[in-house]
């Protein structure tokens, strides 16, 4: 958790700017999970278990993602993480793109 990027306060800071905020926490990664993370291979582990348990269990969350991205045609995935090499967030995204009716672009910011 990092201070200030907890999830009330970015939600309050997104409706008081007109953005709708939704919290899709099943698509996340615990916190014990993402201890002792030293090096990109550590990483690289991470998500590939993420891809494993967590992406093909939430076939459900993704949709309602896209189902988001098709009602306002643009949404973003946050994380604190900038390193997008080092964020569960380029998975996510990656996995909706291979869903059925996504004919977007997917930027990497």
């Amino acid at each position: 958790m990092k201070y200030g990027f907890g999830k009330s306060l970015l939600k309050r800071f997104c409706e008081n700017s007109g953005i709708q905020y939704v919290h899709f926490p099943e698509v996340g990664i615990q916190s014990e999970q993402r201890q002792e993370l030293n090096t990109q291979a550590d990483y690289n582990r991470l998500f590939a278990d993420y891809k494993i348990t967590c992406l093909t269990k939430t076939q459900a969350a993704q949709n309602a993602i896209l189902n988001l991205l098709k009602k306002h045609q643009r949404i973003a995935l946050t994380c604190f993480e900038a390193n997008i090499c080092q964020c569960h967030r380029k998975h996510l995204a990656e996995a909706i793109t291979q869903l059925p009716g996504f004919v977007y672009e997917l930027k990497h910011i």
